[in-house]
């Protein structure tokens, strides 16, 4: 790895993981796009590489959170207990079975598309009203516990931490943005500490780029850790209602990524 090469991925996990950490999100399903059209990481060594991201990055905000109280209370649990089977599962069915990627990003553009819109919609329709309204029910327990399950796999397969998928999902249900946002980046880091140990296990008796690529995971995680501390940092200065306009933006922009490449 060049000065160059470390110094934009340092550059663009900084940027990326301050928009995205006030919301749940990490911002490695932003970065993986940087990784593979810009950095040139190849596949599949860029879903370790970016779950090394998060494994770097995490702590930044976390320690936010944690100093505030916010990893408190039983969902970051659920969503830890759902999330690391998930991602095990997940990297080894990305190592042996190499799964195409082409469903997976019909069926994120599907499910996010139109999700942030109904998010960024709904918010604005409650903010445009005089009284406000009460959210609807949550998830069940079990419910959220499936639900982060099924990300996990999708992480271990394809390097995202999870809370670009959970965050959208769950505030959507109701949950108030404060509440989600920490406990999807505390999921999103225990889940890439175990999949990138898995994908370190699996290199040792596999051939090919399954192996995280060390030095440009580092850099930009370092990025991503200056950063995800300054967007936590920030989350309490913003109202209710400028996060959940931003995390459906981002579901939007998230979905819009995946449909373009989808038709390239």
């Amino acid at each position: 790895m060049t000065w160059s090469t470390g110094l934009l991925g340092f550059a663009a996990g900084l940027v990326i993981s301050v928009v995205t950490a006030p919301v749940g999100v990490s911002g490695a399903v932003f970065l993986l796009p940087v990784q593979v059209s810009v950095l040139g990481v190849p596949s599949p060594a860029v879903t370790p590489t970016n779950l090394l991201y998060n494994v770097v990055a995490g702590p930044g905000a976390l320690l936010r959170h944690h100093r505030s109280g916010g990893l408190r209370g039983p969902l970051t649990r659920l969503l830890v207990l759902g999330t690391v089977p998930g991602v095990v599962l997940g990297a080894v069915i990305r190592v042996f079975a190499v799964p195409g990627p082409s469903v997976f990003r019909l069926l994120i553009a599907v499910l996010l598309l139109p999700l942030g819109g109904w998010l960024c919609l709904r918010t604005l329709h409650r903010a445009a009203r005089t009284a406000p309204a009460g959210d609807s029910p949550g998830m069940s327990p079990h419910a959220i516990t499936r639900l982060a399950m099924a990300v996990g796999v999708a992480g271990g397969i394809y390097g995202i931490g999870g809370g670009s998928l959970l965050g959208p999902i769950l505030v959507g249900r109701g949950m108030p943005v404060a509440k989600v946002a920490p406990a999807a980046l505390a999921a999103t880091f225990v889940t890439s500490v175990v999949g990138a140990g898995t994908y370190a296990l699996l290199s040792l008796t596999t051939t090919g780029d399954i192996a995280p690529y060390w030095s440009l995971g580092l850099a930009c995680g370092l990025g991503g850790l200056c950063g995800g501390y300054l967007g936590a940092r920030l989350q309490p200065r913003l109202p209710e209602t400028a996060l959940k306009l931003l995390l459906g933006v981002l579901a939007l922009g998230i979905g819009g990524l995946y449909a373009v490449q989808i038709l390239r």
